[in-house]
């Protein structure tokens, strides 16, 4: 439902099992009585209607039976999730009703999602390559299926790939193996927004990749509840897309606090200065909003050079998302000029400071191209054991030394930059 729901479809059910179940375990099962299955559908095609439908949890024969009938019935288009075992192990399809599955369901179905295992055993052979994955497809798809999705998150290789295979042709849908135990509801999260993306109008193909796109950023930012699989966050793209008003609303009230303060124009770095922000589930610098063409100096004062975008900032966008890694609710950020009294007054206002030394990277870091912040935040964590609100370096060839003030939104790192520019004094040229 939070899948519907995220991707803009509504989403109703026929309650086939009711599972006692957490984050480790199954304990136990009760079946609906087939008949009562077959009333909640009517019930919903009757009244409202169904544009796409997808299957969980099929217990048993009887079951499957009923909701074949239904479909062949009502003739809707309907994604098959073959759960066959939960994450705790727990069966949650009957031996017997395999067959019923294969035999009955998989002739109407639209697109079934198995994971490697369940491949394996609807098409009887192992599943641990792409070019296994390959193979059980096209004979699964022989059983019926007009698409057949086999998910990756099972398989040896060293991303997770999904293979689709349909009208007698391959796509291949890639993304980052994602090591973590937020995956709990992977499976019918993923197939419940291609049945979404297909109820909107996609073709197989552009449903499936955009499924494959929100669950990799549900599995990537889910939730690390209970002692077992935590779930995954379906709702992260949701939460992204309603902030994105309130970041640029702070974005423009941070500018404001900047322009009318004079003193801010003694704390600007040489390459100027940037503010960013990034949204509550921020993957890359494109989740950042930031100001094109920098804060700059103008006369006595600072000016914003236009309006904030998202993917604008590199350096300081790259230093929120590594400081997001340890603590996610700090997704804000400045640079100023970086001299030890600057440091000194951090310290005095009570802000927790830290530091790396550029001197002291390895050479395999700079070989790659954004690496250095990253290393930098990581060693500044390291030497105080927590998570500062500034980090500063002093520079490298080439390198302007620089502070960077973190905090949880634009707006207040702004205010402690007019504190921190309105006690200092600087030097005076002559």
């Amino acid at each position: 439902m939070k899948t519907c729901a995220a991707l803009g479809v509504h989403g109703m059910t026929a309650i086939t099992s009711i599972t006692a179940q957490n984050t480790m375990e199954v304990t136990a099962v009760q079946d609906i009585l087939p008949e009562i299955v077959k009333a909640q559908i009517d019930a919903v095609v009757g009244d409202i209607g169904v544009d796409v439908a997808k299957t969980g949890m099929l217990h048993t024969s009887e079951i499957i039976e009923v909701v074949t009938n239904e479909i062949g019935e009502h003739r809707f288009p309907v994604v098959v999730d073959p759960v066959m075992v939960s994450k705790g192990g727990a069966p949650l399809l009957k031996p017997e009703a395999v067959t019923t599955l294969v035999k009955k369901l998989l002739p109407l179905t639209t697109v079934i999602t198995p994971n490697a295992m369940e491949a394996e055993a609807l098409a009887g052979l192992k599943v641990k390559s792409l070019e296994e994955a390959k193979t059980a497809a096209k004979r699964i798809a022989e059983l019926g299926p007009k698409a057949v999705v086999i998910k990756g998150g099972h398989t040896s290789e060293e991303k997770a790939i999904d293979v689709l295979y349909s009208n007698g042709d391959f796509k291949i849908f890639e993304s980052e193996r994602i090591e973590t135990k937020t995956t709990h509801g992977s499976g019918c999260t993923f197939a419940s927004a291609i049945a979404a993306e297909l109820a909107k109008g996609r073709s197989i193909v552009d449903a499936v990749a955009a499924s494959k796109e929100f669950i990799t950023k549900a599995i990537k930012f889910g939730l690390s509840i209970g002692h077992g699989f935590g779930p995954v966050n379906s709702m992260a793209s949701l939460y992204n897309a309603a902030e994105k008003y309130a970041i640029n609303e702070n974005m423009k009230e941070a500018a404001e606090i900047l322009e009318n303060c004079p003193e801010i124009v003694n704390i600007i770095p040489e390459v100027q200065m940037n503010m960013a922000m990034a949204l509550p589930y921020a993957g890359t610098y494109l989740d950042v909003m930031a100001i094109p063409g920098r804060i700059v100096r103008m006369g006595k004062r600072v000016r914003v050079a236009s309006c904030p975008e998202f993917g604008a900032s590199n350096h300081v966008a790259r230093a929120i998302l590594s400081l997001m890694k340890y603590e996610p609710a700090i997704r804000a950020a400045l640079n100023l000029k970086y001299s030890e009294s600057l440091v000194r007054i951090c310290e005095k206002l009570g802000l927790i400071t830290s530091f790396y030394d550029r001197k002291e990277e390895p050479a395999e870091i700079k070989m790659i191209e954004g690496a250095t912040i990253s290393w930098g935040v990581e060693q500044a964590i390291k030497r105080v054991g927590r998570v500062p609100s500034v980090i500063y370096h002093t520079g490298d060839v080439g390198r302007e030394p620089m502070i960077i003030l973190f905090g949880r939104t634009v707006v207040e790192v702004a205010k402690v930059a007019v504190e921190i520019a309105k006690e200092y004094s600087p030097p005076h040229a002559f």
